[in-house]
């Protein structure tokens, strides 16, 4: 896991739900039906960003049923929105590392 490699030891159980927490946002923008997503993530102040971009203009960005799978695996702030400048949908999740 990227994560272990930039210096965060984290319990097997953390590991398993920043995973799952991935797995989650990446099946959502695969669902907006483009050929392509991307995934970022970035660390800061012992907190970690993951970030899917579907790139593809589906659905609106699932909603409350995603964000409260989401926070079920301890975020401090997660999110949808549609980027206003290619139609994509943004989805994403803070959680501490």
């Amino acid at each position: 896991m990227k994560l272990g490699e930039w210096g965060y030891l984290l319990t097997t159980a953390r590991r398993d739900d920043i995973t799952a927490m991935t797995e989650l946002l990446a099946r959502a923008a695969l669902k907006d039906g483009g050929r392509r997503i991307s995934l970022h993530l970035a660390d800061q102040d012992h907190q970690a960003l993951i970030l899917l971009l579907s790139h593809q203009h589906g659905q609106a960005p699932d909603g409350e049923d995603l964000l409260r799978q989401v926070t079920a695996l301890g975020v401090v702030s997660c999110g949808t929105d549609t980027d206003q400048t290619d139609g994509g949908c943004r989805r994403w999740a803070v959680t501490d590392l």
